[in-house]
């Protein structure tokens, strides 16, 4: 059968996203020191003097914020037109997939960026579980002067939600039968296999650098501190402590039952880990509580999925919050 719909949206390939964009502010130490605070980033090249900003800040800089800045967003008419079509023809949910970057050159305090975009390539008609619907990419190229310094493709699903079986009583029925919907699967890639290779032994392994000792978590490739390749992993204790959270209201989600309470989690080694809060109600979940590692495994039509959650401890007045 003929997608003629793709074949509409194959013809904005190559076309500009965005032209002549301006960063809404210059490469400025305050927002490097906000980023290596919430990304726990103590690598010195981020601060002093001659500090660089962290190269994963691309994008950063790039960003429109919340406040509806586009006057110097650069965006072009033919972005919105393709999405526009999307829309129309019922692909009216996004979802970002992925994201590749290469950087060229450090980005300094003072350096003002610009930045042109264009759409790379639209993929065919494609069948997820989210729904059916086209991925875009689009690539964006950032400037300071002359020089490139480094792109940032972005690749996003515009699909069409699918339809779930029967009315809204049937599904709530057939919660209350036991039928428990699907939970959405591990993202598991080279730099991240080992830590689930350990979950599923019910093992929680941070990684250390062996050229300075410094553990991290989320794993990543190389040590963020002093940038050694090379490293080994250390078994968490399992203890813990609430250093913030979020009560999850919305979106629904059907494997899921809001509000829910979603923490981050200091562990007693330094590191730190999202994940569910469980054995405590979510409106009790509070900065300071204690915690400790629990596995807990799923089961559906996907197989089994063990993941590590962390339960509500006393605290020293006897109670969990």
């Amino acid at each position: 059968m003929v997608d003629e719909l793709g074949a509409r949206l194959k013809t904005y390939e190559g076309r500009a996203a965005a032209v002549a964009g301006r960063g809404k502010d210059p490469v400025n130490e305050p927002m490097i020191r906000h980023w290596c605070e919430a990304m726990g980033d103590t690598n010195p090249a981020y601060a002093g003097p001659d500090a660089v900003a962290p190269p994963t800040m691309l994008q950063a800089w790039t960003m429109g914020g919340l406040s509806g800045y586009t006057g110097r967003t650069g965006r072009t008419g033919a972005y919105d037109e393709l999405f526009d079509l999307l829309d129309e023809a019922g692909c009216t949910s996004v979802v970002a997939t992925d994201c590749e970057q290469e950087y060229l050159r450090p980005l300094r305090p003072g350096d003002e960026v610009t930045f042109d975009a264009v759409i790379e390539s639209v993929s065919d008609r494609k069948t997820t579980k989210l729904g059916t619907g086209y991925f875009v990419t689009t690539r964006m190229d950032v400037r300071v002067g002359p020089d490139l310094v480094g792109t940032h493709r972005f690749r996003i699903l515009k699909y069409a939600p699918a339809h779930k079986k029967g009315n809204g009583k049937e599904r709530r029925e057939g919660k209350r039968e036991g039928v428990r919907a699907r939970r959405p699967r591990l993202v598991v890639n080279r730099d991240n296999a080992g830590f689930w290779e350990g979950v599923q032994r019910h093992q929680l392994l941070i990684q250390r650098c062996t050229d300075c000792g410094t553990l991290r978590h989320p794993w990543l490739p190389g040590c963020n501190a002093c940038g050694g390749p090379d490293w080994d992993t250390v078994e968490a204790s399992g203890e813990g402590t609430v250093y913030s959270y979020v009560v999850m209201h919305h979106p629904p989600f059907p494997a899921f039952d809001p509000p829910y309470a979603v923490g981050l989690i200091e562990l007693a080694e330094g590191v730190r880990i999202v994940s569910n809060v469980v054995g405590v109600p979510y409106d009790k979940v509070r900065m300071g509580l204690p915690v400790r590692l629990e596995f807990q495994r799923y089961d559906d039509e996907d197989g089994p999925l063990v993941l590590p959650v962390f339960r509500a401890q006393e605290d020293r007045e006897g109670g969990a919050g």
